[in-house]
């Protein structure tokens, strides 16, 4: 029972008292019936078990949280680092390429200057083992990258040899690299190549017949450079009487390279030398024309090479040409091994062969 003038409260009941510091205020009473009171016991477990989970429990939802952004950071970092492999497997394919061009070079390099295989000591290269690349998805670009780089490692090696090899050549043969024609009679940018070397359907017969050399079109005027140093042994138009074929080369122009070659310069406009006149090569001797056998403007240049038996014998001047980069180079090479044997070309005539 209550006091105060409370109401009476049946049944157990817990009283609440709150009584104001003042004692002239009014006393608080507060009566909780058992089931209240076990309901309150229960809210009031249940709120100090979800605070007991939540000190337990925050660490481990926090350690997630932070463990997802770490991951989504460590996903844009692999991207990004995927990019740059990408990238950098492209730069060594280009440069892969660029070291079979220079290999190709120095092969026409040796060629050039007549160096047998035999005596050449840079061909085998220095392959190397293929390192271990872990699964991922990544894996076949760093083994791509890996291929590539054992790949041009063994290139740059053959090159170095290449290169001590001709320079220790050029070394003891000044007088020979003079003489060697291995430059382009015309400028890169100035002709285009209509007729190639060996067989082919002629303009003016429409049969197959052999060309010895290459025509060059270009406007006419155009200067025509000399592809090494030599001696002017033929510069004019050949006579009609002593030979029809050579007639039709119209204006010529014929250098002596040395003991080894003769360079043939057909169909010229103007002729600028004389014979007997010795020129550097890069020298301008004549221009491009239409005289002779000829349907276009175009320079009709041929390289012809001494052989065992003392007759210059035509060869391939695309060859010979090493400040220009043909599209069929590695085809042009394997011909060029093979040495095919020439029969049908015109002999060199008097006047410029001996």
């Amino acid at each position: 029972m209550a006091t105060g003038g409370k109401k009476p409260v049946e049944g157990t009941v817990l009283e609440i008292q709150i009584h104001p510091s003042d004692i002239r205020r009014r006393v608080w009473y507060f009566f909780l019936r058992q089931r209240q009171i076990n309901t309150s016991i229960a809210v009031a477990a249940g709120l100090a078990l979800f605070l007991i989970l939540n000190l337990f429990l925050a660490p481990t939802v926090i350690g997630n949280l932070l463990s997802r952004s770490r991951y989504q950071s460590l996903v844009v970092e692999r991207a990004r680092h995927g990019e740059r492999l990408q990238q950098l497997t492209e730069q060594m394919a280009r440069l892969d390429r660029s070291t079979e061009d220079l290999h190709l070079k120095m092969n026409r390099i040796y060629l050039t200057y007549g160096l047998e295989s035999d005596q050449r000591s840079a061909g085998e290269g220095y392959p190397q083992e293929p390192r271990t690349v872990p699964e991922s998805i990544y894996g076949g670009a760093i083994r791509r990258g890996n291929g590539l780089e054992a790949k041009i490692t063994d290139q740059l090696n053959v090159l170095g040899t290449f290169i001590g090899e001709v320079q220790s050549f050029e070394s003891a043969h000044g007088d020979q690299v003079q003489t060697t024609p291995s430059i382009s009679p015309l400028r890169r940018s100035e002709f285009v190549l209509t007729s190639p070397f060996g067989n082919r359907l002629s303009p003016f017969t429409k049969e197959r017949d052999f060309h010895p050399g290459l025509d060059m079109a270009a406007g006419t005027g155009t200067e025509i450079f000399a592809p090494a140093a030599g001696v002017v042994v033929f510069a004019g138009r050949y006579p009609l009487k002593q030979s029809v074929s050579w007639w039709r080369y119209g204006n010529m122009v014929a250098l002596r390279n040395g003991d080894r070659f003769i360079t043939l310069f057909g169909h010229c406009d103007e002729v600028m030398v004389r014979s007997g006149e010795t020129v550097e090569q890069g020298q301008v001797i004549a221009t491009v024309g239409s005289t002779g056998w000829s349907t276009n403007p175009h320079l009709h240049y041929e390289v012809r090479r001494l052989k065992e038996d003392s007759d210059f014998e035509p060869v391939d001047p695309r060859i010979y040409i090493l400040d220009h980069r043909w599209r069929d180079e590695e085809q042009l090479l394997v011909r060029a091994r093979m040495a095919p044997d020439l029969r049908d070309y015109e002999p060199l005539p008097r006047l410029i062969g001996r």
